[in-house]
């Protein structure tokens, strides 16, 4: 037990330490930043199914999943303490119509512990819900530099869930989410004299919003066998709509921009937002719903499809309004599975294990110059036993590539491939005593 929770501790160490913003995507500066996916590396592998569920891997999609049967390996009298904790390397090609450019992160991306009791099962953990990570700059009719725009920070989730056996195959479950975080970002814009020779002095804008908030995702599992060999699963969940409190600074800076286009603020002056009825402001979080349903044999191969539809229409920050941007509802389809050769094989390690393979296509929500920004993705994994057979822990591989937005417009094309990395650890906790 102890080794397990060193090996997590050094792997959460391991990817805080190396972790940038969190993002390298332009289309962060939208929003409150880029939506980070609310799963492990077994979904994302799968196209970023959250419809399959097991007893020894964490679903951070459906609550529902906390709970489950026991083991029949363990006389049916418990099921195991599961942990997961995973992080993400990104690279990313950025073109328009007339430049190209690259750009990568490295970001830790979930911890996770979900916990027998009963009927019920119990799940908390910590994840990154947006990331703002940007760079942006816009050039004049002459071609010098017009405007220069930098974005960080993000929203952080803590989640705390229940779950609950109605049936052998019928689950409910529900988790509380507290979001917290601050997202900061600057704008520059620069000025030049008749000879198109850039002031000494340039006016940059500074905001900050520290932002907190709390919502609830609801969840459904249904699980049952078609024959001794196929199993029928699905899987439903509904996010209400909720607010987010923002607390925000906006301040002017005179600046002066030196040779290693280092930005030295010569003075400063803070905007009055309470004045203007913005220090503190609501964003509206959109509500989600979504389905899934696949067929398998058990501990041997599933495939499942999985549809979600959220409403980023409902989506406001009075903060700022106006611009090319424009809010749509947004949708996301994702099919893929799993196939696992021999899972109780004592020799011949390669057949214990897991290969995940799926895709996705979305529809970000996110419409820009009246381009609808889209995103389409296609991933695999590896799942490798870790110790002894028994102990069901794994490691897990995932790739995935895929990409979002387009050149139309003035807009921006992404080309990326994401690496992800994670490990899921099992241990018994409650056993029965045999003799008094």
């Amino acid at each position: 037990m102890l080794k397990k929770l060193v090996v997590v501790f050094i792997a959460v160490i391991a990817f805080h330490g190396y972790s940038q913003e969190g993002n390298a995507s332009p289309y962060s500066f939208y929003g409150i930043g880029s939506l980070k996916f609310k799963g492990t590396v077994e979904n994302r592998s799968m196209g970023g199914l959250g419809v399959y569920a097991d007893s020894v891997h964490v679903n951070l999609r459906n609550p529902a999943t906390f709970t489950g049967n026991n083991l029949e390996l363990w006389g049916n009298e418990s099921r195991p303490v599961k942990f997961t904790v995973g992080g993400s390397y990104s690279n990313i090609n950025l073109k328009s119509e007339s430049s190209t450019d690259k750009a990568s992160s490295t970001t830790f991306d979930y911890l996770a512990l979900n916990v027998p009791i009963g009927k019920f099962g119990v799940g908390f953990g910590l994840l990154p819900y947006t990331a703002v990570g940007y760079r942006l700059e816009s050039l004049n009719d002459n071609g010098d530099l017009e405007n220069r725009f930098k974005g960080e920070g993000g929203l952080n989730m803590a989640f705390l869930g229940l779950g609950y056996q109605i049936t052998k195959g019928l689950s409910i479950g529900v988790d509380a989410h507290y979001n917290f975080g601050n997202i900061q970002n600057s704008v520059i814009e620069f000025q030049y004299d008749e000879q198109d020779i850039p002031l000494q002095y340039q006016t940059r804008e500074n905001n900050r919003s520290d932002l907190s908030g709390l919502n609830f995702n609801l969840g459904l599992y249904f699980r049952s066998m078609f024959s001794e060999k196929l199993e029928f699963v699905s899987s439903a969940t509904f996010t209400p709509k909720s607010n987010l409190t923002s607390q925000n600074e906006r301040s002017f800076s005179t600046i002066f921009v030196n040779s290693n286009d280092n930005e030295i603020v010569v003075n400063r002056i803070e905007t009055d937002l309470e004045a203007l009825g913005l220090l503190e402001t609501k964003l509206t979080l959109p509500s989600k719903f979504s389905f899934g349903a696949g067929i398998g044999e058990p501990r041997k191969w599933f495939f499942g499809a999985e549809y979600t539809s959220q409403k980023i229409s409902e989506f406001s920050n009075p903060l700022y309004t106006g611009g090319a941007t424009a809010y749509e509802d947004a949708s996301l389809i994702s099919v893929g599975g799993f196939y696992i050769p021999q899972y109780s094989a004592f020799n011949g390690f390669l057949k214990r294990w897991v290969y995940r393979a799926g895709m996705r296509y979305e529809k970000t929500g996110l419409r820009i110059n009246d381009e609808s920004i889209k995103e389409f993705g296609i991933s695999f994994g590896v799942g490798l036993p870790v110790g002894e057979i028994t102990s069901f822990s794994n490691a897990n591989i995932g790739v995935e590539i895929g990409q979002r937005g387009t050149t139309s417009n003035n807009l921006i094309e992404e080309n990326f491939i994401n690496v992800q990395l994670s490990l899921s650890l099992n241990d018994r906790w409650f056993m029965k005593r045999k003799y008094n």
